[in-house]
């Protein structure tokens, strides 16, 4: 975009005049301002006061608007026109990640549960006016039936063959025990018949026990998910105990990443690098038949000098290898969890900012807003798995045997 001389002039009148604190939202309230009448003249079809055959509207006054920046509040002006209106598309609402968390802070901050690093985010989210009560509950309001929507929709439009199971923490504020405590936030996500990702659920509680991985698994069922094959996620006891009573006959894969890591820590700090890269080896192979054989052969090499991780391997085995079942194509996507800690580390990188919520729902609101977004990039991207693979699955995936869970 090229400025206009006005707009110059008024540029360096700021850098000469302005004083250091303000300068930055000055410049900034120039520069937006600019761009505002530029996509005004665009829609027009002519600038202020220029006569043109492509005229479709004439300026009509204009409407004041307050942007709130990190660089401040920028006070703008919006133009009016005398047939059919305008707003900006700088100006378009925030994507709904943003508006959640300002929602999260905003009600921390009119809750009084702020502390001086809530208070720094408010700054930085350059909102110097304050926000009252209501204006909190609009904007949580409106965020809380999007994300409700989502976590609610129906699963019965297709079949999920490949289900993923993870959890991470947030920092919530118990009001009832007056104090900050740690909340196990539980993600499902899915591979779809046709080879697409979705994200199925997301829930929020006290711990990972069977009870409570128990009811998350039967709202997913709830909500139509069938056709499951085969569920990939780390070996918590309670999960796979939930697994086991919600998915009975349906193959667990126990995550490969999460596993070498349990592994390792059998193994002392000089030798792990040997150990991690014969525990690799084993993933290089293509046939099912060359990946057990591996498997037994780097069992067998470290049993004599490491004799707990032996024993770890041995028992693990067909939890491990459960993917070698499926079509080999999928392998590499489906014998760990590392789709969904991904996903992980996008809601941390968010809940992080926040640092610690005022409550359960301020979590949700976040996280399910982050999730949302996701869901919806999933939806128009390329499918993760190719259709001509998942065909393959249909014909080789036999109930009869498919490895169960501790099997």
């Amino acid at each position: 975009m090229t400025l206009s001389e006005s707009a110059i002039n008024e540029i360096m009148f700021a850098l000469e005049n302005g004083n250091g604190s303000d300068l930055v939202r000055q410049l900034a309230e120039l520069g937006m301002q600019e761009l505002i009448d530029t996509e005004a003249t665009g829609r027009i079809g002519a600038g202020k006061w220029e006569r043109s055959i492509d005229r479709v509207a004439h300026r009509n006054g204009h409407r004041p608007r307050v942007l709130s920046t990190s660089a401040g509040d920028l006070n703008l002006k919006i133009p009016k026109f005398d047939r059919g209106s305008f707003f900006p598309e700088v100006l378009e609402p925030r994507r709904r990640i943003d508006q959640a968390m300002y929602a999260v802070v905003m009600e921390a901050y009119v809750h009084g549960v702020s502390t001086r690093s809530v208070d720094k985010l408010v700054s930085a989210l350059g909102v110097d006016t304050g926000i009252s009560k209501s204006e909190v509950s609009r904007i949580c309001g409106a965020l809380d039936e999007r994300v409700a929507a989502f976590r609610n929709r129906s699963l019965g439009h297709t079949t999920f063959p490949y289900v993923y199971l993870d959890a991470t923490y947030v920092h919530v504020r118990d009001e009832a025990l007056g104090q900050v405590v740690s909340r196990a936030v539980v993600v499902a996500t899915g591979i779809t018949a046709q080879g697409g990702r979705e994200i199925l659920g997301v829930d929020i509680g006290d711990s990972e026990d069977a009870t409570f991985w128990t009811g998350f698994l039967r709202s997913l069922k709830t909500r139509g998910l069938t056709g499951v094959r085969l569920v990939i996620s780390d070996a918590h006891e309670g999960l796979k105990k939930a697994v086991t009573t919600c998915f009975q006959g349906v193959a667990w894969q126990r995550c490969r990443v999460h596993f070498v890591r349990n592994l390792l820590a059998r193994i002392p700090k000089t030798e792990t690098d040997f150990v991690a890269a014969a525990f690799r080896s084993i993933f290089a192979l293509n046939t099912v038949e060359d990946v057990h054989a591996r498997w037994d052969e780097v069992t067998t090499l470290i049993a004599e000098r490491f004799p707990k991780a032996a024993e770890l391997l041995n028992e693990s085995k067909h939890d491990v290898l459960a993917f070698t079942v499926f079509p080999q194509p999928h392998w590499r996507k489906i014998w760990s969890n590392n789709p969904l800690e991904r996903l992980n580390k996008e809601i941390k990188r968010r809940t992080n900012v926040v640092g610690i919520f005022p409550n359960n729902n301020a979590a949700i609101r976040l996280i399910g807003a982050v999730l949302t977004d996701q869901h919806e990039e999933w939806a128009i991207a390329r499918r993760y798995m190719s259709d001509t693979s998942m065909t393959d699955l249909t014909k080789t995936c036999n109930t009869n045997n498919k490895p169960q869970i501790g099997g």
